[in-house]
């Protein structure tokens, strides 16, 4: 029987055999399971959002429905984003309600004063 049984990892002195050593390792086992699993949060959305916002870049937003919108964030919190438009509406959108987020390959055009009416 000692051949089938081998030192203890913490005590050489003691020998455990198969069956001992599979009790042992049981608890291990569940760790490595539990560790592969990626979390369900990485934080990297508050980032994305915060830089589109700040940058004001132009996205175009698909919904679970099909539809499609374009416009910059404005601002977002954990629910919702606000999509402001060019002479259209401004939308709240609720998150769940997105697909993705695209961006688009302009900035939001800005107010310069040659555009102004009325002025030269």
């Amino acid at each position: 029987m000692a051949g089938k049984c081998l030192p203890a990892p913490y005590n050489p002195d003691r020998l455990l055999c198969f069956t001992q050593i599979a009790s042992f390792m049981t608890p291990f086992r569940n760790l490595r399971a539990s560790h592969n699993t990626p979390p369900g949060e990485t934080g990297q959305e508050q980032l994305y959002l915060r830089s589109l916002s700040t940058r004001q870049i132009a996205v175009t937003v698909l919904l679970r429905d099909g539809d499609s919108v374009t416009g910059w964030i404005e601002y977002f919190d954990d629910g919702m984003i606000r999509l402001t438009r060019e002479n259209q509406p401004n939308l709240f959108i609720y998150k769940h309600q997105i697909r993705t987020i695209t961006e688009t390959t302009h900035r939001r055009p800005s107010v310069s004063a040659a555009s102004v009416p009325g002025e030269i």
